[in-house]
């Protein structure tokens, strides 16, 4: 998986997925750039001063100027990874239309506005390109959504979108895809569930592997899969 001198867009970057993906494609002479939200994502990510990182104060990646703004500072773009997003636990009773709304904004817009964008880049380039989602294991598994519909809904139809832009964009050699993680472990997670597994939950760098070889030359076939990435849970 060369990417030498080749350039990624990772959204989500300064996240705990996001760091080890960024951290995996410098090793292997990407240049990165990372959109921010916050001064103290950028503070504390920690591949902050690497020569070939690019860290972008972005006021929100659900907003198409903001996005196109993004994607026009990243010439020659190689690849899009999307791993911005956010989870919400709640029953149906305890959710309503701005729950809704709002996972399907920071799951499911950021991540086709970032595609449109990087679509563009890339048609313009002329050298074909990768796009990378992440989903969810409920967007594959649906009963694995009770108890948080909406977040279960965004994914789903992130998931829906990943496959049917990847036959809208194969004739220009663009592949789509994304992998579809169990709960991951995190110390956000091991926080959250003290008395869970950790030892069956997928390690950040092992999604992240995944996740590189989708968007690396390497992959030279695969176009629209959802690829489970559950490690023993």
């Amino acid at each position: 998986m060369d990417f030498d001198g080749r350039k990624i867009v990772v959204t989500g970057g300064t996240g705990a997925l996001g760091s080890a993906t960024v951290g995996a494609l410098l090793a292997q002479g990407a240049a990165c750039t990372v959109p921010y939200l916050h001064e103290t994502e950028a503070e504390s990510f920690p591949h902050r001063g690497h020569g070939r990182v690019s860290l972008v104060s972005c006021a929100s990646l659900a907003e198409e100027a903001e996005v196109e703004r993004l994607y026009g500072r990243v010439p020659d773009l190689w690849a899009s990874i999307h791993l911005a997003g956010g989870f919400a636990m709640a029953p149906l009773a305890g959710s309503d239309k701005k729950l809704l709304m709002g996972q399907l904004e920071l799951n499911l817009a950021t991540a086709y506005l970032c595609m449109r964008a990087a679509a563009a880049a890339m048609t313009a380039r002329g050298a074909g390109g990768r796009i990378v989602n992440v989903t969810a294991r409920a967007a594959l598994e649906w009963r694995s959504g009770a108890g948080m519909s909406a977040y279960a809904l965004s994914k789903a139809a992130l998931a829906a979108a990943t496959v049917a832009l990847a036959e809208e964009l194969a004739p220009k050699g663009i592949h789509v895809n994304a992998v579809a993680p169990s709960i991951m472990d995190t110390p956000a997670n091991r926080r959250a569930m003290p008395k869970a597994d950790f030892a069956a939950w997928p390690k950040v760098e092992e999604v992240a592997a995944t996740i590189l070889f989708l968007a690396s030359p390497a992959n030279a076939v695969t176009r629209g899969a959802i690829v489970p990435v559950y490690g023993k849970s």
